[in-house]
């Protein structure tokens, strides 16, 4: 294991670069910090390319470091550069994203329409992951393998099938699969919903969806507030509308 002491060494700029969605897009890498979280993406599947991992943190992530080939120690001084979160974990690893699917493999699932905040974005994912949903359809908004949403999702986003594509896209090629757009209002209660078969698409925190893809959607999900409250948060909405769509499906 080599020891990285220096903010100014080459590796420590290389990982700082994937702070950014540029560099992500162009090296097709990601990071991710926390033993759970890496610990996470290594049981989905996604095999990690180097760690950096701290003295105080080295005999609790031995058993998923041992497993990497390339292992830097680095003090916590440059562990605090290649951070970005506001208290590192000391453990960061660098994955590389997987291979996007074709949509000729797009089953149900969610789709993710400009939504904005990564913590709602990475905790819709984990929604998917604990309630067996395989896909997930991210259209604008936030880059989905930034730090913040791997994060929010705990490392269960290499559980699922990511698919970027544009709403034209989604539309023209989206086969037998309904589009359910889940609205605030006058849409059909969960319980009614006629085809299941489908993929539930959120719109932004702000705004929603675009009343022109609205009205492009086969079918219109309302959840019943019988309270005082006018609307919920994006991601506590989807995650009730997600179960009460797909868990009579298992």
């Amino acid at each position: 294991m080599k020891l990285i002491t220096s903010r100014q060494n080459p590796e420590i700029k290389r990982v700082v670069e994937l702070h950014d969605s540029t560099a992500r897009k162009e090296q097709q890498l990601f990071i991710a910090e926390g033993v759970r979280t890496c610990a996470t993406l290594i049981h989905s599947g996604i095999v990690p390319t180097t760690f950096f991992v701290t003295e105080r943190i080295l005999d609790e992530a031995y058993s998923l470091i041992s497993s990497c080939d390339t292992v830097y120690q680095v003090t916590e001084d440059v562990m605090e550069k290649l951070s970005t979160a506001a208290t590192p974990s000391g453990m960061l690893g660098v994955f590389p994203i997987p291979c996007a699917p074709t949509i000729e493999e797009l089953q149900h699932g969610l789709v993710l329409a400009q939504i904005s905040d990564p913590g709602n974005m990475g905790t819709l994912i984990r929604t998917c992951v604990a309630l067996n949903i395989p896909n997930v359809v991210i259209i604008e908004g936030t880059d989905v393998w930034s730090p913040k949403v791997v994060q929010a999702s705990a490392g269960t986003i290499g559980y699922v099938d990511i698919y970027q594509l544009s709403w034209n896209n989604l539309v023209a090629r989206k086969k037998d699969l309904s589009l359910c757009a889940l609205v605030v209002s006058a849409g059909t209660k969960p319980s009614e919903l006629v085809n299941k078969n489908c993929l539930l698409i959120v719109g932004s925190e702000a705004y929603g969806l675009p009343q022109e893809w609205v009205e492009q959607c086969d079918q219109k999900l309302t959840i019943p507030m019988p309270g005082k409250a006018e609307s919920l948060n994006a991601a506590i909405a989807a995650s009730i509308a997600l179960y009460e769509v797909f868990s009579s499906n298992k």
